[in-house]
């Protein structure tokens, strides 16, 4: 491992709910050195700023957490901006970050990557081998891009950018906008809100049969943290210059319907679940194959009823507080 605790790194999204999740964790291992700007300090969609801040801002190591991101609806109704956005602010990151000599980086992407159908467990070497989900595909193109990217800047200038793709992500600082929230935060809200109001049934989006795996973004965290804190010789012993990405997830998956019985048990909620058929599944299963990173030595620590207890928490003192007062 290679852990230099004052080199000056750069954090984007530090306020999401993945980038907070890293900055909470670098600062636990002593990182005194952490750069974070909000969109007011730096809009990562203008070129010519994120060249300015990496011009002046002497950084030495990147990670790229930034990034527009939602559940089915949000992808179904803005493809474009979820494509656009997601290829610029990235592309302006790597790039600015190589012509002022930023040597590593972290990006972080996403497990819709893969193929829909795909055999699962999902391995890194299922990467463009069939079509992408529907549902998600511009986001997915994008997220494809900023790992081509980082193994471009790789290949042609010799620099040491990584990628990491994580499974579904949740916890502190989730996005628990009632439609455009990704399944966890828009469950954990419902079934508070039929708690609360006294609503004898939840209605759940699909049949409940597909199947996931979920990972606690503290959890990705300290994934993120470990992988780019790996020697360079360890990481390519493990990757390929053009198939250099790693999965992160717990190796394990529960179905749409286990999720909902167990929000259930964490909220409370003692009425009857109802699912409809139709709305969209999305993908049938979606598992990580984690076989790449536990090589590596790392592995998920946190269960899913303890993180669910934990994202109800924050949920409960953040998002409940703030609209109460």
């Amino acid at each position: 491992m290679s852990r230099q605790l004052s080199e000056r790194i750069f954090v984007a999204g530090h306020k999401g709910m993945v980038g907070s999740a890293i900055v909470r964790r670098l600062q636990a291992l002593g990182y005194t050195d952490i750069v974070t700007c909000d969109r007011a300090q730096l809009n990562l969609l203008d070129q010519r700023a994120v060249e300015d801040f990496f011009r002046t801002a002497n950084i030495q190591q990147v990670y790229v957490a930034a990034a527009k991101v939602g559940g089915i609806h949000a992808n179904n109704t803005y493809p474009a901006e979820f494509i656009y956005e997601n290829l610029m602010m990235q592309a302006n990151i790597v790039q600015a970050a190589h012509r002022n000599d930023v040597q590593k980086m972290l990006f972080l992407g996403s497990s819709c990557i893969y193929p829909v159908g795909v055999q699962q467990p999902m391995s890194e070497g299922a990467l463009l081998t069939g079509v992408l989900e529907p549902t998600n595909e511009p986001y997915a193109i994008a997220k494809i891009a900023g790992i081509k990217l980082c193994e471009s800047y790789n290949r042609q200038y010799g620099r040491d950018y990584r990628s990491v793709m994580p499974t579904n992500l949740y916890g502190p600082h989730d996005n628990f906008h009632p439609e455009n929230s990704h399944v966890i935060p828009a469950l954990l809200r419902r079934f508070h809100d039929a708690v609360t109001q006294g609503v004898e049934e939840v209605v759940i989006w699909g049949s409940g049969t597909p199947m996931r795996e979920f990972l606690h973004v503290d959890d990705m965290a300290s994934a993120s943290v470990h992988v780019m804190e790996l020697a360079e010789e360890q990481y390519r012993e493990h990757t390929q210059p053009m198939l250099s990405h790693i999965n992160v997830g717990t190796g394990e998956d529960c179905s749409i319907r286990e999720l909902a019985e167990t929000i259930a048990r964490v909220t409370g909620f003692k009425g009857r679940l109802v699912f409809d058929s139709s709305k969209p599944d999305g993908s049938p299963r979606k598992l990580m194959d984690v076989s790449r990173l536990s090589l590596l030595g790392w592995r998920a620590s946190v269960s899913l009823e303890d993180g669910l207890h934990d994202a109800y928490r924050w949920f409960s003192e953040n998002v409940l507080h703030a609209r109460s007062r």
